[in-house]
C-alpha cells in the first residue's frame, strides 16, 4: 500500500463517527487534496468549544461561514459576533463559480448554492434587533468585574444592589446606579450609614468614574429595557434550519469594554437560564466570537477568571463557544486548554517573534507521521487549514491539512437594501424596537429627594410663620420703647432737673 493510500485510510478511520457530523473539507498530503478523504466534526462534540486561527486573508471568515451553514442545516442555531461586517452574505445563496466547483471536484464533494435564515442584531444604533440588558440582571459580582473594581469597591457595589433590593428599586440602566451612588453619598448618607455601614466618598467616586467610562463606550445604549430574551437565539425556521444570528459590531471596534461586557453577560445569562443537557447528540447553540483578542487584551484578571469558569461550565448546557483570532497565542492558555476543535489557517513568519509563535502553535497539535507541522503552517494556501477535532469518545482526531469546502451562501456582504429587507421581515426587530424607561431607582430616588426637599421647605415656612406670629407688632414695639424710655432712671432724673429749674424761677 502506498503512503497516500495509508494516509487516506488513516484519515477515514480517524474521522469515522457513529452519529451525525458536519463536513469541513478534504484532507491534503504533500499539498494535494485527496478525493473521498473527508475531514468531519461530530455534532456530539461541538459543545466542547473551539478555535479558528490564522493570518489575515487566509480564509478564517469563510471557514466560519461553512461551519455556520452546516450547523444551520442540522437545525442548530448560531450566534456570530461579526466585528468586520463581512459575514452577512450567508443570508443569500452563493454562485457556482469555476474556482469553487474545481475545488469541490478535487475532494469529490458536491456544491449546491443555498441561503440560510438570518437575524441581524445590534448593540448600538445600527439597524437590526436591539440587544439590551438591565444592570440588575448582571448582579453585583459580574458588574464589579466588568468595571475592574477591587474588593473594597466591589463590596460597595454589593451594598448598592442590596439597598435597591431592600427598597424595591429596580436597577435598569446606568443612570439608575449613578443616581443611587450620588444619593448614598449626599442625601441618603445618614440612612446608608445607619443600616449598611459607612461608605467612603473616595470609593464611590472611583466607581462612578468607572461607570462613566463604560457609558462613554456605549454602555448607556446597551443597559436598559426591553431585555433580550435568550430563547430568541434558539429559533428554527419553517424549513427546519437554525437561525444564524449575526451581531454586527462594525461600529464598536474601538469600544472593547462594551464588547466584553455584552459577551460575558450573554454567556452568564445563557448558563443561568439553560437547563443541563449532558452529552446530547448535538448542541443547542454555537457562538462564534470574532477578533477574540479584543476580549482577552482588555480583560482584567478577574474578568479572565470569569470567562474561564463560564467556558468550563457552559458546555454542559449544550452551548459551544468558538474563538476566532489571528494568532492562537492571543487566547490565554487556561482557555485554550478547554477548546476541542482547532482549525489553524496559515501563519506568516516575518520576524523572530513570528517564528517562535509558529513553533508554539505547532506544539498545540497532535504529533503526525505525515506532516512537519511547523513547516506546513507557513505553506498553507488560502482556504486551507490544519484541523483536529474530538471524536465521540472525546479523543483528538488525526491532524489533517484540509482543503476547506467553499460556503454555499454568498461570499460577500449584503447591500443596504438587502439588510433593510431582512429587518423589515423580522419579528424580533419589532419586538425589541421600543426602548422602555419604566419607573426605576432613578425616578424613585428623584421623587424621594424632591419629597424630602418639599418637606424641608414646608417645615422652614412653618417655622418662619411661627416666628412671625410670636414677634410683637410695630405699635407694641414703639409703645414698649416709649415706656422703656419714660420709665428709665435717666429720663426721670432729666425731668426732675427741668422742674427744679422752673420752680427756682
Amino acid at each position: 500500500m502506498t503512503r497516500t493510500a495509508d494516509f487516506s485510510k488513516y484519515i477515514n478511520e480517524g474521522y469515522q463517527f457513529k452519529g451525525e457530523s458536519i463536513t469541513l473539507g478534504g484532507a491534503m498530503l504533500n499539498g494535494e487534496a485527496l478525493a473521498d478523504t473527508f475531514v468531519k466534526v461530530p455534532l456530539k462534540t461541538l459543545n466542547r468549544h473551539g478555535l479558528i486561527a490564522g493570518a489575515t486573508g487566509t480564509g478564517k471568515t469563510k471557514t466560519i461561514q461553512v461551519l455556520s451553514e452546516q450547523l444551520s442545516s442540522f437545525g442548530i442555531p448560531v450566534l456570530m459576533m461579526d466585528i468586520k461586517g463581512d459575514f452577512s452574505g450567508i443570508a443569500k445563496a452563493g454562485e457556482a463559480k469555476p474556482f469553487i466547483t474545481e475545488r469541490h471536484a478535487k475532494i469529490n464533494l458536491p456544491y449546491e448554492p443555498e441561503s440560510f435564515p438570518v437575524e441581524l442584531l445590534s448593540l448600538s444604533r445600527q439597524n437590526g434587533v436591539r440587544l439590551r440588558a438591565t444592570v440588575s440582571e448582571f448582579g453585583p459580582v459580574l458588574f464589579s468585574r466588568i468595571l475592574d473594581l477591587n474588593d473594597t469597591q466591589a463590596g460597595v457595589v454589593a451594598v448598592i444592589f442590596k439597598y435597591c433590593d431592600d427598597k424595591q428599586m429596580p436597577l435598569l440602566d446606568l443612570k439608575d446606579i449613578k443616581k443611587v451612588i450620588n444619593f448614598i453619598t449626599e442625601d441618603g448618607k445618614e440612612e446608608i450609614e445607619e443600616h449598611y455601614g459607612k461608605i467612603a466618598t473616595s470609593t464611590t467616586g472611583i466607581i462612578l468614574r468607572k461607570i462613566i467610562e463604560l457609558e462613554q463606550q456605549g454602555g448607556d445604549i446597551f443597559f436598559g429595557e426591553k431585555s433580550f430574551e435568550i430563547d430568541d437565539l434558539m429559533r428554527i425556521d419553517e424549513n427546519g434550519k437554525g437561525y444564524v444570528n449575526i451581531l454586527r459590531l462594525t461600529d464598536i471596534q474601538d469600544k472593547p469594554k462594551l464588547f466584553s461586557t455584552f459577551m460575558l453577560s450573554l454567556l452568564a445569562e445563557i448558563y443561568q437560564q439553560m437547563p443541563e443537557k449532558g452529552d446530547a447528540d448535538q448542541p443547542e447553540l454555537v457562538i462564534f466570537i470574532d477578533e477574540a483578542h479584543m476580549i482577552f487584551n482588555e480583560a482584567s484578571d478577574a474578568l479572565l477568571d470569569q470567562i474561564e469558569t463560564i467556558i468550563k461550565l457552559i458546555r454542559s448546557k449544550g452551548i459551544g463557544v468558538y474563538f476566532i483570532t489571528q494568532n492562537p497565542m492571543d487566547v490565554p492558555a487556561s482557555v485554550l486548554a478547554q477548546l476541542g476543535l482547532k482549525i489553524q489557517h496559515a501563519l506568516r513568519a516575518f520576524t523572530a517573534k513570528d517564528r517562535q509563535a509558529i513553533k508554539q502553535t505547532a506544539e498545540n497539535y497532535p504529533i503526525s507521521d505525515y506532516y512537519k507541522t511547523d513547516e506546513v503552517l507557513t505553506s498553507l494556501g488560502i482556504g486551507e487549514a490544519f484541523v483536529t477535532a474530538l471524536n465521540e469518545k472525546g479523543i483528538p482526531t488525526p491532524l489533517a491539512a484540509t482543503m476547506m469546502r467553499a460556503p454555499m451562501s454568498r461570499m460577500d456582504v449584503l447591500t443596504e437594501a438587502e439588510i433593510a429587507e431582512i429587518n423589515a421581515k423580522s419579528k424580533l426587530v419589532k419586538k425589541y424596537a421600543e426602548a422602555i424607561d419604566r419607573e426605576s431607582a432613578y425616578e424613585m430616588l428623584t421623587q424621594k429627594i424632591e419629597a424630602a426637599n418639599q418637606q424641608a421647605e414646608a417645615e422652614a415656612e412653618t417655622q418662619q410663620e411661627q416666628r412671625k406670629n410670636n414677634e410683637p407688632s410695630t405699635a407694641e414695639v414703639i409703645g414698649k420703647s416709649v415706656t422703656k424710655v419714660v420709665t428709665s432712671a435717666t429720663f426721670i432724673r432729666g425731668v426732675f432737673g427741668i422742674l427744679n429749674k422752673l420752680f427756682r424761677k
